[in-house]
């Protein structure tokens, strides 16, 4: 992050944007002490001189408070017990006052809690309220909210934004840090856009279109905007039968209902902007959360997929979006990585001989030109980019019907990401279904034939042909009309 002015009023709600590595972060742990500045200047009303923050508890003083998406209060202790731990040096606890004053507080802001009722009881919602309040409760000037409403339902959304509006009536300023687009308009008067660690513009929130503040975070204009010339488009046959199907499917990490089918040879998408669903759709569909609804079908019967050794075996793979987190096991090798969903779906007592894994692997090596010592060498030790295509090699041993790929070229090499775009291409013509994910719209154009547009974690649209342009994404997620190419 660098050269990065940043102003919040007395009495304002300011929403700070940008995408995935935008600089948010940063910016915020700068402000709470987090991280030291190294050049620039911090002001607060009332004091005359340029501040330096040098821990959260120093900003605490200072009046800015920090509520973050996790909360990181006690669960196992009373409401009036939270608001009150860590604030004094007491050896006696008067606990008839402290339950007094909280009532008052909580009574205040109109908060549906009790003092002595345990915080565990209370929804995430009333939890996130009450660590609001505490923070106000101790003079809180500046009120940084970071994603607070990312494991909220509508109703309780609506309970924060009443809280919220009370906040600002009485002065307090509040950065309100999320990838809600609605949720920007319903409650903010300002938009600060960050884009690759630089400020992109300050800007009130009435004169800038959602289509416009989309353009400013992805960092494309939209009369530069055209289609990419010589895109492969795969030929699907939309009478036969799909290979998957679903229909109302949710699941437990907030996905809304959708329906979704996928053809033989067809490459499709999902986009949006991060946080829109992208990656808790696909989970859905492969049963890597858990599935709250809907029906799906796999070549025109229904199915059961619960969990992901049952989306496996009809046929389905699923590289992650995050492969540290749930892609290598680094510390096995290259070839225990590459035979891994085929030993579960074979079964961990029929285990594959030496001789036979490691033909499976030397396959995949030479086939994906993994770069590797040998198939002996850990995972971790290998760059990110032939991490990525151990993970693909690991699907493609299981000769999948239909494969899902999230992010599978970010944080990797150009060259790599034009390998792997090109075996996205080839496995459609081989009849592959491939599910394809990535934040840079440039490569969904270039790979999917058509796309899923998702925003607030519901599908809001579908292009296709002619309308697949960069400019008619951005008119999608915004919910405005598709301009006809």
């Amino acid at each position: 992050m660098q050269n990065v002015d940043f102003t919040l009023r007395k009495g304002e709600i300011h929403a700070l944007m940008g995408e995935n590595g935008a600089g948010k972060s940063t910016l915020v742990k700068v402000l709470t002490g987090v991280y030291p500045k190294d050049s620039g200047q911090i002001h607060i009303a009332g004091i005359d001189k340029d501040i330096t923050v040098k821990s959260p508890q120093e900003a605490q003083n200072l009046g800015i408070s920090t509520v973050y998406q996790e909360i990181t209060l006690c669960p196992n202790l009373t409401v009036a017990e939270n608001m009150f731990i860590g604030r004094g040096n007491y050896s006696f606890v008067n606990w008839r006052s402290m339950v007094r004053k909280t009532t008052e507080i909580l009574a205040k802001l109109n908060i549906p809690a009790r003092a002595t009722q345990q915080l565990a009881t209370c929804s995430l919602a009333v939890q996130q309220m009450v660590a609001i309040a505490r923070s106000v409760d101790m003079d809180c000037k500046v009120l940084i909210l970071d994603e607070p409403t990312s494991s909220l339902d509508e109703h309780e959304v609506e309970k924060l934004f009443s809280l919220m509006r009370e906040l600002k009536a009485r002065g307090v300023g509040i950065i309100f840090i999320t990838h809600f687009l609605e949720q920007v308009y319903e409650i903010c008067d300002r938009i600060t856009v960050l884009r690759n660690g630089e400020l992109v513009g300050e800007y009130e929130v009435k004169d800038l279109p959602r289509v416009q503040l989309i353009s400013k975070m992805m960092g494309k204009e939209l009369d530069d905007i055209s289609a990419l010339e010589n895109r492969k488009v795969s030929q699907v046959k939309e009478e036969e039968t799909p290979v998957f199907e679903a229909y109302g499917l949710s699941s437990a990490a907030g996905t809304r209902a959708f329906d979704f089918k996928i053809h033989k040879g067809e490459v499709n998408g999902f986009t949006g902007l991060l946080g829109s669903g992208r990656s808790e759709s696909v989970r859905a569909i492969f049963g890597a959360d858990k599935v709250t609804g809907g029906r799906t079908k796999v070549n025109g019967k229904y199915v059961r997929i619960a969990k992901p050794i049952d989306a496996m075996r009809q046929g389905i793979g699923y590289l992650p979006e995050d492969r540290k987190q749930d892609g290598i096991i680094d510390e096995l090798s290259v070839r225990d990585n590459i035979i891994l969903a085929l030993q579960v779906l074979k079964g961990f007592f029929r285990p594959f001989s030496k001789a036979e894994a490691e033909a499976f692997a030397d396959e995949y090596i030479k086939l994906l030109e993994i770069k590797t010592a040998s198939t002996d060498t850990p995972i971790k030790s290998l760059s990110g980019g032939n991490q990525q295509k151990v993970i693909l090699a690991r699907w493609l041993l299981t000769n999948p019907k239909y494969l899902i790929l999230d992010e599978p070229t970010r944080g990797i090499d150009v060259g790599t990401k034009v390998e792997i775009q090109k075996l996205v291409l080839k496995l459609a013509e081989e009849g592959v279904s491939v599910t394809f994910i990535s934040s840079e719209i440039e490569e969904m154009l270039r790979t999917c034939s058509r796309l899923i547009v998702m925003r607030d974690r519901k599908i809001v649209g579908e292009l296709k042909g002619e309308d697949m342009t960069q400019a008619n994404i951005m008119h999608t997620i915004a919910g405005e009309a598709v301009q006809n190419g």
